[in-house]
């Protein structure tokens, strides 16, 4: 192949490609001709030249001798904003024909093979010489992941999100040391995840595969990590004091595993951390402990429901004043809840029911009112509210926190809160009317541990994205928008990629506003403070 540092360096797709006698190489409109019709896009061959030919889903870039080379292919409806190229599902394939792009960098199909399915073909390792970014999302695929792919070392993007690829992780992607974004989540992968090196990754998602094994200490090098989200799999062992060298780590999520405790203390050191997320993991009887999460002051969720915790809740997470969604449900807390809790002035999510918690509700009426009913307090016997504190008038007929009275209120001055009688299976009943998907996993003990999903559809996520997650009532949903615009003169699309030869370094400037974060009512940002590591 040959190489693409030959050409300038701004990409300009058939909108902006000047009429100065500038044409497409006719070896790469032949090859773009194929692609398209294998995807059945036949139209295209009417296109005298590919590259004015005024459709989005294809960037080129000229040469010296102002000859346009393909560097990008887009395909699917990734939303209704996009005018990509579709594709027919029943009959498309990928075409050899992409080997004789000698330029592409940029491959991406969305949902294009989905009730034709095929597996990943190994021709793709071909383009090693300058593929950046591949993404095969949604599409259907079958199959492992080709070894071949180890030979894209120019690669920053994999990803191959919901698919259906089994067998185990391949260790030649151990070679794509450029990596910065690694997705394979949402396939049906087995075996155990590989102590590779990925000394630049931001991104790895490995979560809604068949995983098994322990969590590997080798991730603790992993120093420009943002985002790591192993969960939903099958992995078990405690979670490695290693951890504490993700120092520029954002999310961590590994919920919905079978991993043990204790929690680590090494959790307190990584002082990036804003969303931490352990729900669903039997932890043997193990307690949070007092200055566990001290170090965490950027923190804004934590999700430890479902994990066998008891004793009681310290009074340090009250500390915790970035805190928007605090999740301890299902356990076996015992005790009161904490009066520092009273200093959560962002709190906006609390489920604290299905404990064994007692004595009087510390919260303002303030405090109530503005979380409503994503405050869950039901199934605490002993947990009730002082009459003289005006907690009560926070409520109205239609809210229901299941708690009462700490004492008999006197003759005339009586508002009465009712019991909660819905149990934890009635609960799950009404949730899941709004649930696509649930899922039991197996080292799980109570029907309240179920996973649902948004319906929704996904958004396109890449190394750069600001993470954001989406509180609602029956699960916390989380989605990489785009919100930051590049520092170098590059076009960018809806779905929020780059030219990454160009802008190899994530940007530093204020984040801007995402039409994608208005369209999908975001109702938190977790905003990256990112190290140069």
């Amino acid at each position: 192949m040959s190489d693409s540092s030959a050409l300038v360096d701004t990409p300009q797709t058939g909108f902006s490609a000047n009429s100065n006698g500038a044409r497409t190489d006719s070896r790469e409109q032949e090859a773009v001709y194929d692609i398209m019709r294998a995807t059945g896009n036949s139209w295209a061959t009417d296109i005298p030249d590919v590259c004015r030919g005024r459709w989005h889903g294809i960037e080129c870039m000229p040469d010296k001798d102002n000859v346009f080379h393909v560097v990008s292919l887009s395909f699917g409806a990734l939303s209704d904003d996009t005018a990509f190229p579709t594709c027919d599902p029943t009959q498309s394939i990928i075409s050899p024909s992409i080997t004789k792009l000698p330029h592409i960098r940029t491959l991406f199909f969305y949902r294009c093979f989905s009730d034709n399915p095929q597996p990943i073909p190994n021709f793709l390792g071909q383009l090693g010489p300058t593929l950046q970014t591949l993404v095969l999302r949604e599409n259907g695929h079958v199959g492992p992941i080709p070894n071949e792919l180890g030979n894209l070392t120019r690669l920053k993007v994999l990803d191959l999100h919901k698919n259906n690829l089994n067998r185990s992780i391949p260790v030649s992607l151990g070679r794509l040391t450029g990596l910065r974004s690694l997705d394979l989540s949402g396939n049906k992968l087995t075996g155990s995840i590989p102590a590779l090196s990925f000394p630049v990754l931001n991104v790895l998602d490995l979560n809604q595969n068949h995983l098994l094994g322990s969590i590997p200490s080798t991730l603790g090098s992993f120093q420009n990590l943002i985002k790591l989200d192993l969960s939903r799999n099958r992995l078990s062992g405690p979670i490695p004091n290693s951890i504490d060298g993700l120092k520029n780590l954002i999310l961590l999520d590994l919920s919905y595993n079978c991993l043990s405790g204790p929690l680590p203390i090494s959790l307190k050191t990584m002082n990036s951390l804003q969303a931490l997320v352990l729900k669903g993991n039997p932890m043997d009887s193990t307690t949070i402990p007092n200055d566990g999460f001290d170090g965490l002051k950027d923190l804004m969720i934590l999700a430890l429901s479902d994990m066998n915790l008891n004793g009681k809740i310290p009074d340090s997470l009250g500390r915790l004043t970035n805190l928007r969604v605090l999740h301890l449900d299902g356990n076996h807390l015992n005790g009161s809840i904490p009066a520092s809790f009273r200093d959560l002035n962002n709190l906006s999510e609390l489920r604290l029911n299905n404990n064994w918690l007692t004595g009087p509700v510390p919260f303002r009426r303030e405090m109530v009112w503005r979380m409503r009913r994503k405050l869950r307090l039901y199934n605490n016997s002993g947990l009730c509210y002082d009459v003289n504190d005006g907690f009560a008038d926070s409520f109205d007929s239609s809210f229901d926190l299941g708690i009462v009275y700490c004492e008999t209120p006197k003759p005339g001055s009586a508002r009465t809160v009712q019991h909660l009688s819905a149990s934890i299976e009635d609960m799950d009943r009404s949730l899941n009317k709004s649930s696509s998907v649930i899922t039991k996993f197996h080292c799980l003990r109570k029907s309240s541990l179920l996973s649902r999903r948004s319906k929704a559809a996904p958004l396109y996520r890449d190394h750069q994205d600001v993470l954001l997650a989406v509180p609602s009532n029956d699960t916390i949903t989380w989605k990489l928008v785009p919100t930051f615009q590049p520092r170098c003169p590059v076009s960018r699309s809806e779905r929020g990629d780059y030219n990454l030869e160009t802008c190899p370094d994530l940007p530093k400037q204020a984040p801007l506003k995402s039409r994608l974060a208005q369209r999908e009512n975001i109702k938190l940002t977790l905003r990256p403070r990112l190290g140069t590591g």
